[in-house]
C-alpha cells in the first residue's frame, strides 16, 4: 500500500486529507511540524510527502531542502495563492508539484496520482522511442540507466535526480536532436494541470543543467530554442 506523509499544523487539514486518501485506498501519516516529520521520516518509508510550506515556526522551504538532501521522495507542497515565489523556489529545491491553497480535495488526489505515477517505473509505459532504444542511454561522460531510474556519471557515481528531473531528462534523451516546445513536453509529462504562463519546465531545465552542464551559461547539451522550447543536442547511444 502507498504510503503518504501529510505535513501541515493546522489539524482539521491534516484530517480532512487524510480521510479522503485514506478511502482512496493510500495509507497515511500525519506530522504536524518539522521535528515530527523529522522523526517519521528517519523511522518510516513514505512513497510521497505533502508538505505545507507555512507550518508556524518552522520553515516549509527549508524543510524540503532538507528532505530532498536526505532522501529521494516525491514532495507536492501545498502554498498560499498569492506566493509565487514560494512555488518556484520550491519546484528549484526539487519540489515535484504544487497545490495552491484553498486545496479542493480533487485535485490533490489527482495531482498524488501523477506524481506516483511518474515516480514508479511499472506506473506508465515507457515511450516507444524508449522501449526501441534499451533501458541504458549514454551521453558523453553519462549514462541514464531507464529501468534504475538512476543517473551515472564518469567513475561510476550517480547524480541524485527527483522525480520531475528523471522523467524530463529521458523525454529529452530518448528524443534527442528533435525540438520539443514547452507544451509538448508538458503533454509528454502529463500530471500537472498546465498553463500558458506555467515556468515549471524552465525551472526542471535548470536544475537538470546544474547537475549535466559543464558550463551552465553555455549548455551543450539541454539547448534553448528561442520562443519554442529545448532541444537535447548531443548525441545519444543504447548501451
Amino acid at each position: 500500500m502507498v504510503h503518504i506523509l501529510v505535513v501541515d499544523d493546522e489539524q482539521e487539514a491534516r484530517t480532512l486529507l487524510r480521510r479522503y486518501l485514506e478511502l482512496e485506498g493510500y495509507e497515511i501519516s500525519e506530522a504536524a511540524n518539522g521535528a515530527e516529520l523529522r522523526s517519521l521520516i528517519e523511522t518510516t518509508r513514505f512513497d510521497l510527502i505533502t508538505l505545507d510550506l507555512h507550518l508556524g515556526t518552522d520553515d516549509g522551504l527549508a524543510l524540503a531542502r532538507e528532505i530532498r538532501g536526505k532522501q529521494n521522495i516525491p514532495i507536492i507542497m501545498i502554498t498560499g495563492k498569492g506566493d509565487p515565489v514560494d512555488r518556484v523556489v520550491g519546484l528549484e529545491l526539487g519540489a515535484d508539484d504544487y497545490i495552491a491553497k484553498p486545496v479542493h480535495l480533487r485535485e490533490v488526489l489527482a495531482r498524488v496520482r501523477a506524481v506516483l505515477r511518474r515516480y514508479q517505473p511499472m506506473a506508465e509505459p515507457q515511450s516507444e522511442n524508449a522501449e526501441s532504444q534499451g533501458s541504458r542511454l549514454a551521453f558523453e561522460d553519462w549514462i541514464l540507466d531507464l529501468k534504475a531510474r538512476a543517473l551515472i556519471g564518469a567513475g561510476g557515481q550517480t547524480q541524485p535526480l527527483t522525480t520531475a528531473e528523471f522523467e524530463l531528462l529521458k523525454l529529452l534523451t530518448t528524443m534527442s536532436q528533435r525540438v520539443l516546445s514547452r507544451d509538448e513536453i508538458m503533454q509528454k509529462l502529463k500530471g500537472h494541470d498546465w498553463s500558458p504562463g506555467d515556468r515549471t519546465i524552465d525551472t526542471i531545465v535548470k536544475r537538470l543543467r546544474r547537475k549535466i552542464e559543464p558550463n551552465v551559461d553555455i549548455p551543450r547539451h539541454i539547448k534553448s530554442v528561442r520562443n519554442v522550447g529545448y532541444v537535447f543536442a548531443t548525441e545519444v547511444k543504447q548501451v
